[in-house]
């Protein structure tokens, strides 16, 4: 390390410091989203303020980290602060001397934060939280709407605590929180498999009035599904609509009108109804 850029590391990050990068992140890190670079701008724009305390303005040291830092990088916004937090405890401790270990350490945590991040709290936890919430709102219980405010500040909350717990914990996360990651991802996965399947069971009301006559027999179909597999038509729904949506050019809205008008048509044909 040059002495140059020894003395570009005597600045001691503060809690206001690490409140700002909070505010920046949460509220402005997507806002430079874009194809070539994602959140890099993002990224940039978060640790910017702090960078110019550590390195001070208009240095060559500054303009190299903000073009390390403006680089490629696209992870979970619910997670990513955790990257920011290591990020600026290793540029407090090494300054630009430690640019290579932080493209490395933001290369190598993109990946498995997104993964884990959207998991839980982009589609798990909004999944269960919201459905309940949903639930409880359409039958008029003030509980629904109580309860996602709660989903909502205790995310709004972890996302502002990681920063400081990330930067405590320096580089050691890194190697202390492998292990945990993969038995998180590996419990939310079963956990979300148990609670679709719940929801799904429970939130999509649909049966059959067909009743058709096999040698003169008149068979309640909806009755002998419900000896062989109780909700075998709601998960055969589900199933086809997940199917349908891999199909090349299907999209979300295309496959909601497709779902709207094969439900009025086959309850207009008595085939199916409301559960």
């Amino acid at each position: 390390m040059s002495s140059n850029e020894k003395s570009t590391t005597r600045y001691a990050v503060t809690k206001a410091d690490i409140n700002q990068i909070n505010r920046r992140s949460i509220f402005g890190f997507q806002l430079g989203w874009n194809y070539e670079r994602m959140q890099g701008s993002g990224y940039l724009f978060t640790m910017l303020p702090v960078m110019r305390r550590i390195y001070g303005d208009h240095t060559p040291e500054l303009k190299r980290m903000m073009q390390t830092e403006n680089q490629f990088f696209n992870t979970s916004n619910f997670l990513n602060n955790l990257v920011i937090g290591i990020d600026l405890a290793v540029q407090e401790e090494e300054g630009a001397a430690a640019e290579d270990t932080i493209v490395g350490i933001k290369t190598g945590l993109m990946g498995p934060f997104a993964s884990v991040g959207d998991a839980i709290f982009g589609s798990l936890v909004p999944t269960i939280f919201g459905a309940l919430a949903a639930s409880m709102a359409v039958t008029g219980n003030p509980l629904g709407i109580i309860l996602w405010t709660i989903e909502c500040v205790v995310t709004f909350a972890l996302r502002w605590w990681e920063t400081g717990f990330a930067y405590k914990t320096g580089s050691n996360l890194i190697s202390t929180m492998h292990d945990k990651l993969n038995a998180i991802t590996a419990s939310a996965s079963v956990l979300g498999i148990f609670m679709v399947g719940s929801l799904v069971a429970s939130n999509i009301g649909v049966v059959f009035t067909v009743n058709p006559s096999v040698a003169g027999a008149s068979i309640n179909l909806q009755n002998t599904l419900n000896t062989v597999l109780p909700g075998l038509l709601p998960a055969g729904i589900v199933a086809l609509i997940y199917w349908g949506l891999g199909r090349k050019g299907m999209t979300s809205t295309k496959m909601i009108f497709i779902t709207l008008v094969a439900a009025v048509a086959l309850s207009a044909l008595g085939i199916i109804a409301k559960g």
